[in-house]
């Protein structure tokens, strides 16, 4: 990888989960105009293939301190019965809304750590979920699992309720690594953990990497793919450290000069990349690698790969409804994010509200963005529209810029990303973005460095 590149390219820009991307969206407690554009969307037919849903789950015993998501650090278990209730309220309203004649077609557990909860509490969660609504026949389900207390009857609990798929949080295998973000995980507990899901039946398993942690090295990270190569997940995300000490205050347990940075830090992901290619993982984009026959590369393959705030997915759904502190939603005309805290999300509900407080409703310019983002992010390739703003000086320059640097090329009007171009995905997608062509707006320094 040239190092020029990295350099020139190292540049904070969104992961594109949607578009416009959410730092730029509007307070907007408006519930009742989310619910026009809920219902837009489903009177257009944006549910007729089945929609997807988010649960986001946000306790967790302990504090890893990389992580930037929403997440409430407890101990006390007894929390889980009135986050229960909250969410199974939040989906009624919901329902109240889009009404019962739907299809479930893709859900996600996520967090926090959802294993936080009994497998009975997540078992009469699930029960909830579905006591209204159908299952759709090419229903996917998923959730993200710590090896240290995904149990076997979690696993079987969530199994029974139609989830084939599950997401282990590995991080780094290394004890320095691990003990500098408060997360230490043998090595047994995730052998246990992977047995346990292919034995009860789980058809697809991921591991989460991360290069860029603290005091990793190329011997560190070596030695973590050795061992997860071994466990042969089917699935493996190895993402970029996202560094953003100031929203996630956690991350400031270690200083810059701990973290791998530049040329060391693309060492570390060439080093997993190659590793994963020589055990006859592909390639499938945005850091993600799957195995040959795996459902994310056929989906690939065949141009039916999606992407939404849950990540990439094999199921393409216009509308995703997101549940919980912190969830988004997607109505394909409008997004919507809810209250960060439990307390102001037990209030909202309390008052027989939708606890949303920001969102944007989109226009036509930024849905016909949108696609061309995702058709780049999911199909590495795109046909440019004809559109004023296609012809700008600014858009020309950049797209001149992204084909001498070999990142793309052009036939005619197919914009096609190269192999080199694949490291550097978010920035091709940022062609599309009217708030980062030209200048980097002010605002873009809150994302996490494409490289």
């Amino acid at each position: 990888m040239n190092q020029q590149l990295i350099e020139k390219y190292n540049l904070p820009i969104p992961r594109y989960t949607s578009y416009p991307t959410v730092p730029f969206w509007k307070e907007n407690r408006d519930d009742k105009n989310w619910m026009l554009q809920l219902s837009k969307a489903i009177s257009s037919g944006k549910a007729d293939n089945g929609i997807s849903l988010y649960l986001h789950l946000p306790f967790c015993e302990s504090l890893c301190t990389y992580c930037g998501c929403n997440k409430r650090i407890t101990t006390n278990h007894a929390v889980e019965q009135e986050y229960l209730q909250a969410i199974l309220k939040e989906w009624n309203l919901y329902l109240d809304v889009i009404g019962t004649d739907i299809s479930i077609r893709e859900l996600h557990l996520g967090g926090g750590t959802p294993t936080f909860f009994s497998p009975a509490n997540l078992d009469i969660m699930m029960q909830g979920i579905f006591e209204k609504v159908n299952m759709h026949p090419e229903f996917e389900g998923s959730f993200e699992g710590h090896p240290n207390n995904t149990t076997v009857d979690h696993l079987e609990v969530l199994y029974k309720n139609g989830f084939r798929r599950v997401s282990f949080g590995v991080q780094d295998m290394d004890i320095n690594v691990q003990k500098a973000i408060n997360r230490i995980q043998p090595l047994e507990n995730l052998v246990k953990a992977t047995e346990a899901a292919r034995s009860i039946g789980y058809t697809s398993v991921n591991y989460d990497l991360i290069y860029g942690l603290p005091f990793q090295t190329e011997d560190s990270i070596r030695q973590t793919f050795e061992a997860v190569i071994q466990l042969r997940p089917d699935r493996i995300a190895y993402y970029s450290y996202a560094h953003v000490p100031w929203t996630s205050k956690s991350q400031r347990a270690y200083n810059d000069s701990d973290l791998p940075a530049g040329k060391d830090k693309m060492a570390l992901y060439q080093l997993g990349k190659s590793m994963l290619l020589q055990a006859g993982y592909t390639d499938v984009g945005m850091d993600h690698f799957s195995l040959p026959g795996e459902a994310l590369l056929q989906a690939l393959e065949s141009g039916t790969l999606h992407r939404n705030f849950m990540g990439y997915t094999t199921s393409s759904t216009d509308i995703l409804i997101g549940l919980g502190v912190s969830a988004i939603s997607d109505a394909f005309f409008a997004y919507r994010q809810n209250v960060k805290t439990v307390e102001e999300y037990y209030v909202r509900l309390k008052d027989d509200e939708l606890p949303v407080f920001r969102g944007v409703d989109l226009n036509d310019e930024d849905i016909v963005r949108r696609e061309h983002i995702l058709d780049i992010t999911c199909r590495q390739q795109t046909e440019l529209p004809d559109a004023e703003w296609v012809r700008t000086d600014e858009f020309q320059s950049y797209l001149l810029q992204l084909r001498e640097d070999g990142l793309v090329k052009q036939v005619d009007d197919q914009l096609i990303v190269t192999a080199i171009g694949r490291k550097f995905i978010r920035n091709i997608a940022a062609l599309f973005d009217a708030t980062v062509i030209g200048a980097q707006s002010e605002i873009y320094q809150m994302f996490s460095k494409a490289v």
